[in-house]
């Protein structure tokens, strides 16, 4: 950030041929003392910093230091904070509206909707009316509601300053952010998981259909299976219900599915727009097949997961929690590197409070709150390890892992790693912020955490105890460099690695292997 005294120094840079030309001005910002003047085009105003474009370049003024004079200079009595979101629709429909009303009744404040089109509502914020006066307006939070294409192109348009995404930002898209002096989107700053949702195979209730393995998923998807006959089903066609492919949750299913299988989304079947409910469609559909969220599928029948060494996964909030469903989505917010209004800030700092997890929650979306999982609940894992131990890693040491962790539980934080890549997936690199911030605050003081690295089952079981620890080791200094005013004298940190020992998913699949590749945090 700019402040008033780095303009005066840019201005004694800069020759007087420069200091003399004319440009388009709207306001012109004047020090107390009457000694400095500075004139330019008003870009924002966030009720205490001015953001101003000179021939020095942008600057961020205190505007408490400053006069300003002009025609664009704003009511500093009547100021309005301006808050607008742009992108998914899976999120700006339902789960951005829930938590600004949940921040207004928090504040005290009234929240008036109004609604502008079918993609686009504004929220109104309004001090309660007292006995004196009625409310006045403090904030304008707008949502544009369309898909995380978009909302990054209202970004770069300056016409929005938060996106809603289900998918990562491309390369490109970062690219042209950064040329646009919006920062590095890529940074660990400039992003949060704000909650999570899933994709989830789905039938009609009355289709006899109730598993599908991955590699048959990605076909189907694909247009390559064509037939429920294939399927175990009747001699009839397929009916796809796929979402436009401009939506982020088809981008998302494209990254994370499609891609590891080689294939491409069909472009056939029924297309749906952002926002559509899917699991409705399907529903209604006696040949239908789709992706629904797992936020938006109680009218059909979600498909259970399986593979070709016998194991099966079910969507629930927890495998999602958990990150252990493989087609999890982390619903982003974006944010460019600029001051927002207080209002603003504060809405975005209620995200993260123990309150706004009960929202999202009751919006139907798995929330990011940690929870502990005892042994006795793991469920399918434990009976996935008895089956995988053979000579690689005996039952004698399976024994032992239980007995270490029994007296522990399991925190659904999980960490994984970008396919072919030492760094973590988005998820994780939320994860590693989220604890930090849970141990700043000394929810776990005078309990022991234990960083546990899993592998896949490929390679001799000792070189994969090897790998894993040192994944384990990487995710636990991660975690201590982000939680810089932890006190660790009051929790103990420690790594461990067990390899193989307890696959979630088969090792036939890219992604099988890249779900058994992770870290899991214990607690004693």
């Amino acid at each position: 950030m700019v402040h008033w005294r780095a303009a005066v120094f840019a201005a004694l840079l800069v020759s007087a041929a420069l200091a003399g030309r004319a440009m388009a001005q709207d306001v012109t910002l004047t020090s107390r003392d009457g000694s400095i003047r500075l004139d330019g085009d008003l870009l924002g105003f966030d009720g205490e910093f001015y953001r101003v474009e000179t021939i020095y370049g942008e600057m961020t003024v205190d505007a408490s230091g400053v006069t300003c004079e002009g025609a664009g200079c704003p009511d500093l009595e009547a100021f309005v904070a301006v808050l607008r979101a742009s992108g998914s629709a899976a999120m700006g429909d339902v789960l951005l509206p829930a938590l600004i009303e949940g921040f207004a009744a928090r504040e005290g404040l009234d929240a008036r909707r109004e609604t502008l089109s079918a993609t686009e509502v504004v929220y109104h914020l309004f001090t309660r009316d007292t006995s004196d006066s009625p409310g006045r307006e403090v904030g304008r939070f707008s949502i544009h509601a369309t898909d995380t294409e978009e909302g990054f192109a209202d970004l770069l348009a300056d016409e929005a300053d938060l996106v809603m995404a289900t998918r990562e930002i491309r390369p490109t898209e970062a690219e042209r952010a950064r040329a646009a002096g919006l920062g590095d989107m890529t940074g660990e700053n400039r992003s949060r998981v704000l909650a999570l949702d899933g994709l989830v195979p789905v039938v009609g209730l009355a289709n006899p259909l109730r598993e599908i393995s991955l590699a048959r998923l990605a076909r189907v998807l694909a247009g390559e299976i064509e037939n429920w006959q294939a399927l175990g089903g009747p001699d009839a066609p397929i009916t796809l219900h796929m979402r436009a492919p401009a939506t982020g949750i088809s981008q998302a299913l494209q990254d994370r599915l499609m891609d590891p299988a080689r294939l491409t989304l069909s472009r056939g079947g029924v297309q749906h727009p952002a926002g559509n409910d899917i699991a409705g469609a399907v529903a209604d559909d006696l040949l239908g097949f789709g992706m629904a969220s797992f936020s938006r599928m109680d009218t059909a029948m979600p498909l259970t997961l399986t593979g070709r060494c016998g194991f099966t996964l079910s969507a629930s909030r927890r495998t999602i929690k958990t990150e252990d469903w493989p087609l999890t989505v982390p619903m982003f917010l974006y944010l460019p590197a600029r001051r927002l209004p207080r209002l603003a800030r504060d809405f975005l700092a209620y995200t993260r409070s123990p309150a706004a997890q009960i929202v999202i929650r009751r919006a139907g979306f798995v929330d990011q709150a940690p929870e502990e999982i005892a042994v006795e609940d793991q469920g399918d894992r434990l009976a996935n390890a008895v089956m995988v131990a053979g000579e690689e890693w005996s039952l004698e040491e399976l024994q032992t892992m239980i007995a270490a962790l029994r007296p522990m539980k399991r925190l659904t934080l999980t960490f994984r790693f970008e396919t072919a890549s030492t760094r973590l997936d988005a998820q994780s690199r939320s994860n590693v912020q989220q604890l930090a911030r849970a141990l700043e605050a000394g929810q776990y003081d005078t309990r022991q955490l234990v960083f546990a690295g899993f592998s896949d089952g490929r390679g001799g079981a000792g070189v994969n105890r090897t790998i894993a620890r040192r994944r384990a080791v990487a995710v636990m200094e991660a975690v201590r460099a982000a939680a810089e005013t932890a006190d660790f004298d009051r929790v103990e940190m420690s790594a461990v690695a067990y390899g193989e020992a307890m696959p979630m998913a088969c090792d036939d699949t890219s992604w099988g292997r890249g779900v058994n590749r992770r870290v899991e945090v214990w607690l004693r």
